[in-house]
This record gives structure tokens, C-alpha cells and sequence, in this order.
């Protein structure tokens, strides 16, 4: 049993049209400038935001646990029951948002949930980890990769070619991996807000 502590921080705005789980990438975790920037444009669009670390700081020194997929997926899919019992975020529509290896784990775990999870946005992700499960993920998915990052871009066409449901691959010019660009991040934190937004309005509110 897994009894480690997980470090997170939960906003959810009034009326919060749904709640977005952040699985990110490697070497990364819930102070990601990134995805705390993604973050707060959801927040002003009124979904609420839960961005907390996959692994803790003594798994993260083993660069190994950083591309062990079924690990990071098994502690999003905790992580999503938790949110489950909270009066906060209970009866949200769930989303999630996976930047690098943290979108396989994203991914992973939407084919797992089914009809559960709501929609996927994938940022410079590494879908293609988790090849054999996409062909299951049910949730509308939208994958961003960056002009400039050709392999990224070649590894996120061979997976969208294997997602089954509604799907999206917008290529963003100009923009590097970690889309440091000016204006790059800018685009991918309206393109995921856009996306979850019209996903969970379309959705079922968990019972």
C-alpha cells in the first residue's frame, strides 16, 4: 500500500464548471511555472484546479521512477478517487492535463476511467507511452506540441493515429518543447481552457 504524503493545491473557483487533474511530466511537480500558469487561466474560466507530486522528493532522485508509467498512473487514478470524497469537487466533471511523461499517465488513466474523466489536454506530451491503451480512452483528447519539436510531433501523430474518440492535434508554430516562446504558453492555456470547458459542459455530472 502506497502510504506515502503527496504535496498538492486544490482551488476551486465558484460555480466551477468542472475540476482538472495536473499529471505532470518528468522531473517535474505541482510548482511547475508552466502548468501552474495553465492553472490559473482554467481557475479564470471556472474549472477547478488540483496540481499535486506523482512522486515524492526521494522517488524523483530516481531518474527511472520519472518514466515508470503504471507508477505515475496509479497514483492519478488515487488521486482521482481522492477528489471523489471531497464536498468540494465531488459532483465536478474530471479532466486532466498531462505535460511530458505525465500525459502517458494522463492518458493511462482515462482509458481505465472510462466515461469517468471528461476530457484530456496533452501538453509537449509522450502519449505514445502509453500506445496500447489509447485505442480505450472514451474521453475527448487534444494533443499540443510545439512547432519546433519534431521528434515530439512525430511521437504525438502516431498516437493521435490510435485515439478512437474526438481528437485534436494542434501544432503550435514557433514553439520549442517547453514552449518558452513568446506567446506560445499563452496559446496552449486557451486552447486547454477552451477545451475543457465545452467537454464538461457536454458531460454528466458524477453521481
Amino acid at each position: 500500500m502506497d502510504a506515502a504524503i503527496h504535496e498538492g493545491a486544490l482551488a476551486v473557483p465558484a460555480g466551477a464548471k468542472g475540476l482538472v487533474l495536473f499529471a505532470h511530466g518528468s522531473g517535474s511537480g505541482r510548482l511547475s511555472p508552466r502548468n501552474n500558469y495553465v492553472a490559473g487561466v482554467l481557475r479564470e474560466s471556472d474549472v477547478a484546479t488540483l496540481l499535486f507530486d506523482l512522486l515524492t522528493e526521494e522517488e524523483d532522485r530516481v531518474y527511472e521512477n520519472r518514466f515508470d508509467i503504471e507508477l505515475l498512473t496509479q497514483r492519478l487514478l488515487r488521486a482521482t478517487e481522492w477528489t471523489r470524497h471531497q464536498a468540494t469537487t465531488r459532483s465536478l466533471p474530471l479532466g486532466y492535463f498531462g505535460a511530458s511523461t505525465g500525459a502517458a499517465a494522463a492518458l493511462k488513466a482515462a482509458a481505465a476511467l472510462g466515461p469517468a474523466i471528461s476530457a484530456v489536454v496533452s501538453r509537449g506530451g509522450r502519449p505514445d507511452l502509453a500506445l496500447d491503451d489509447l485505442p480505450r480512452v472514451s474521453a475527448p483528447t487534444l494533443l499540443i506540441v510545439g512547432g519546433h519539436d519534431n521528434v515530439v510531433i512525430e511521437l504525438n501523430r502516431a498516437a493521435y493515429r490510435e485515439l478512437q474518440g474526438n481528437k485534436e492535434l494542434m501544432i503550435v508554430p514557433g514553439a520549442t518543447h517547453l514552449f518558452e516562446e513568446p506567446g506560445t504558453l499563452e496559446q496552449v492555456a486557451a486552447a486547454a481552457a477552451k477545451w475543457f470547458v465545452q467537454h464538461m459542459a457536454a458531460a454528466k455530472r458524477p453521481s
